[in-house]
């Protein structure tokens, strides 16, 4: 299993911290309690601590997460009342090569604008936040569906070098100690620098990152069940092209789950 150490953000005058997530809990709430104040940094009223990422609980019971009906192709929930498996639009106006996406939650309200500071402004004590939303959820999805790998969905390197970190490597390492499933973070890489997807069209997603994503060395994939993890889904197109890379490998099954559902 990977060994996994967060990098806490630096405040002015303070040398780079680092800490094991399963380990000295106590020890970093003590670090922490001297660089931040103890309280939610949603709320800023409320006390809450280092390893629950900086959220109380008030504000965690106003998250909500994803429950049926909901697509059977890529999980974006549906409102209204079905009982019977179906198909969004989305998946019916786009080829999507994974077998199914799940989210924990929908990228709205309070999760969007953590999610938003956590991977844009750097604001890494929200990760035992957000990492639990998925693991509740991904957890016991995985005990009967079953994977093999988990797999994070790679930045390029001039992306990564400028954001520092890779925020999906790092759930999927978070979810990796939960499981006990291994992570591979070198087995894809982005081989184009893509324009971001945050304000394209359906159909433009889609060939933004065709073929951006290539396997880092031969390797094949027979049988495998991949799990591939991000933090937020929208139409799907970035985990589907990962997935073209996977299948033509051999991969037998590929699912994906992220933290949040984009609509």
């Amino acid at each position: 299993m990977k060994t996994f150490l967060p990098t806490l953000p630096n405040p002015p005058g303070r040398k780079h911290l680092t800490a094991e997530p399963d380990k000295g809990n106590s020890w970093l709430d003590a670090v922490l309690g001297f660089v931040y104040p103890e309280t939610c940094q949603v709320c800023h009223i409320i006390r809450s601590r280092a390893r629950d990422g900086f959220v109380c609980d008030s504000c965690r019971r106003s998250v909500r997460f994803i429950e049926a009906p909901l697509c059977d192709k890529c999980g974006l929930p549906f409102s209204g009342e079905i009982t019977s498996r179906f198909e969004c639009g989305n998946c019916r106006g786009i080829q999507l090569h994974f077998d199914h996406a799940r989210s924990a939650v929908e990228a709205k309200g309070l999760v969007l604008d953590v999610l938003h500071r956590y991977k844009y402004n750097r604001a890494l004590w929200f990760e035992p936040f957000l990492a639990s939303l998925l693991i509740a959820r991904c957890q016991p999805a995985l005990q009967t569906q079953g994977c093999e790998l988990i797999v994070p969905v790679p930045l390029h390197p001039l992306k990564q070098r400028e954001r520092e970190y890779n925020q999906a490597e790092r759930l999927a390492n978070r979810l990796s100690d939960a499981t006990q499933i291994p992570t591979d973070p070198n087995l894809l890489r982005r081989t184009v620098h893509t324009a971001t997807q945050t304000r394209l069209s359906r159909s433009q997603r889609a060939r933004n990152v065709r073929r951006a994503f290539a396997l880092t060395r031969p390797i094949r994939l027979e049988g495998r069940r991949i799990l591939l993890v991000d933090d937020v889904l929208t139409t799907g197109a970035t985990a589907s092209a990962c997935a073209i890379a996977l299948r033509e490998a051999g991969a037998l099954h590929v699912s994906v789950w992220t933290v949040a559902r984009g609509t």
